[in-house]
């Protein structure tokens, strides 16, 4: 076994892993990454990028199918295969960006081994012994797969699966409301399956109750079935035939069976003990800087058990090339992280919900909304459903959620302004091209000024005031 020794020693080549790694090695560091996989982690392989293709193909074949402004639609007769050649074809054009060739170009040594700690300040991978200045434990998720009676007799799917399909299933049981379950259940209902979605409690139950609404009910009127508050007590079945049971009696029959109920950490056999790294089944224990007990080894990402964002682990990433690179000082923060569920309507937040901002800040707050109702783009295009909220303390959102047409884009807006500290008037004096889909964000903005100008004695003294006097 050989010894080798460098400054930044990454164990994931994933979105954490690799972000620390080219943004280190190209401002002078020597960096060795470790990965036993795929090069790109769940995010390219196995999760973001073919989640989101596949629900193109089904948002393709859905508008094909609608008439709409005097123009007839069509049955589109999807074709299930050709979705996932799509499917194969992003991966292929973004692949190259996270491989192993790239990164070598950059200077980085890639190792392509399982990496295991015997030390505090030493691991071992691919027949090298490691000693580094710094470790980073970039390791990511893998889904969790609850014990259930019967599941682990029948070929169940995870997102790890369901992409390799290329027959599509006739009918396809989801177990799991969450955002991966519902944005699974509209894509395939669009490509031609039939859909049943099972949530043990609230489907999206950590988002905006109205918002979720809009969501479950372009879900229901597109043919999915989605059941509330039922457990899931058993499986039974073979490969195309399988019964799920509930704990309030139902029984739903299907062909295919997917399983979405979360994600866990995944640090097995890294030997954390060995590097005395705190951790626990929810993850690895970090400080504010994301450093763990360790304090040689820092952890990033979904292995934390924190937010299991691509853009997040990107954020910690950048975070603490701080500290490592020039000795600075870093501290993550939470507040300003945004997420966005990406069914059709979209579905995005950014800090606290109206019933969380409620909570923590009482008579302090203001909520402030504007609908696509009256956004002329979203009218002219057919998408004047939906609308943007803002939950605002002292003239600064500490809030906001959009449901409607590219929520995901236009709650982007909020995410800088809460990152960056902004006031409501910030927005307000923001000029929006018209007419965009933007401009609701200008509008909401506008709401919060609108009873202190329009509804106040003062402004309308002053007003009359002025007139007399000129």
């Amino acid at each position: 076994m050989s010894d080798l020794k460098t400054d930044i020693c990454v164990i994931g080549a994933g979105a954490a892993g690799l972000s620390v790694a080219a943004g280190a090695v190209q401002m002078g560091a020597r960096v060795v990454l470790i990965e036993a996989g795929e090069m790109g982690g769940d995010c390219l392989n196995t999760g973001c990028v073919p989640s989101k293709a596949l629900l193109a193909a089904g948002h393709k074949a859905h508008h094909t199918a609608q008439a709409a402004f005097g123009v007839a639609g069509h049955d589109p007769a999807p074709d299930f295969a050709a979705a996932k050649d799509h499917l194969r074809a992003v991966f292929d054009r973004i692949a190259p960006i996270d491989s192993q060739e790239r990164f070598e170009g950059l200077g980085v040594t890639v190792i392509r081994a399982r990496a295991r700690f015997v030390a505090p300040d030493m691991l071992e991978a691919g027949g090298q012994r490691i000693t580094a200045r710094r470790f980073v434990i970039a390791t990511g998720s893998q889904p969790f797969v609850p014990d259930i009676p019967g599941l682990s007799t029948v070929a169940y799917h995870t997102n790890e699966t369901i992409f390799d399909l290329r027959d599509r299933p006739e009918h396809l049981i989801i177990i799991g409301g969450g955002p991966i379950g519902l944005e699974m259940a509209q894509a395939h209902r669009r490509l031609g399956s039939a859909v049943t979605v099972i949530e043990g409690a609230r489907a999206l139950g950590r988002d905006d109750p109205e918002a979720v609404a809009l969501v479950l009910a372009q879900l229901r009127a597109e043919g999915i079935t989605i059941i509330e508050d039922a457990a899931v007590t058993s499986v039974a079945g073979q490969d195309g035939a399988m019964t799920v049971q509930t704990a309030a009696g139902a029984s739903i029959t299907g062909t295919h069976l997917l399983v979405a109920v979360g994600r866990r950490p995944v640090f097995d056999d890294l030997g954390l003990d060995q590097a005395a790294v705190a951790h626990s089944p929810k993850g690895i224990s970090v400080d504010a800087g994301l450093r763990t007990s360790n304090p040689r080894i820092y952890a990033i990402g979904d292995v934390t058990g924190g937010a299991q964002f691509t853009h997040v682990a990107g954020y910690q990433a950048g975070l603490i090339l701080r500290p490592m690179l020039f000795g600075l000082r870093a501290r993550a923060r939470t507040d300003h992280i945004p997420r966005a569920t990406y069914t059709d309507p979209e579905l995005a937040q950014v800090g606290l919900t109206e019933a969380e901002a409620r909570k923590a800040h009482g008579a302090r707050l203001s909520v402030v909304r504007a609908d696509f109702a009256h956004n002329d783009r979203a009218i002219a295009t057919g998408q004047a459903h939906g609308f943007a909220k803002v939950m605002v303390v002292r003239g600064r959102p500490v809030g906001a959620t959009i449901i409607g047409p590219q929520a995901g884009e236009l709650i982007q807006i909020w995410a800088l302004a809460m990152a960056s500290r902004l006031k409501m008037s910030a927005i307000a004096g923001m000029i929006a091209p018209y007419p965009t889909l933007g401009e609701i964000n200008k509008r909401v903005a506008g709401a919060y000024f609108a009873p202190r100008l329009f509804e106040s004695r003062w402004v309308k003294r002053v007003v009359r005031i002025v007139q007399r006097l000129r």
